[in-house]
């Protein structure tokens, strides 16, 4: 595998924003070439995954070039990594403490986003 791949929810208003904003933030500067996937617009694509789609819905899932997966805070850290300007962030994002903490805070974030997006029917 030759491109970092990044699955994420293009019909949610909030990720899809945020996922913009890092697209910019990488093209000018990333450490790789990313293969960016609304699962919205590919849902066959979380096949690669081993999850479901509706997990693939809730939280951001990144496939790096050796084939590991991360998921939620632990795909944010791995992109801040490889971002000119937010490898603080990544290196931040991986302490020990600060690690739970976020993950905490992205999970029920994630978690409330998602049940909002339904309640809504953006799918």
């Amino acid at each position: 595998m030759s491109k970092l791949r990044v699955f994420y929810n293009g019909a949610c208003p909030v990720c899809k924003a945020g996922i913009e904003d890092q697209r910019a933030r990488m093209a000018r500067g990333a450490s790789c070439a990313i293969d960016w996937i609304d699962v919205h617009q590919r849902p066959e694509a979380v096949e690669e995954l081993d999850s479901g789609l509706e997990q693939v819905r809730e939280r951001l899932y990144l496939k790096d070039e050796s084939g590991h997966v991360a998921v939620g805070v632990d795909a944010f850290a791995e992109l801040f990594q490889r971002t000119r300007g937010q490898r603080w962030l990544g290196r931040l994002l991986r302490l020990p403490g600060v690690h739970l903490l976020a993950r905490w805070g992205y999970n029920g974030f994630a978690r409330g986003l998602y049940r909002w997006n339904r309640w809504l029917k953006h799918w």
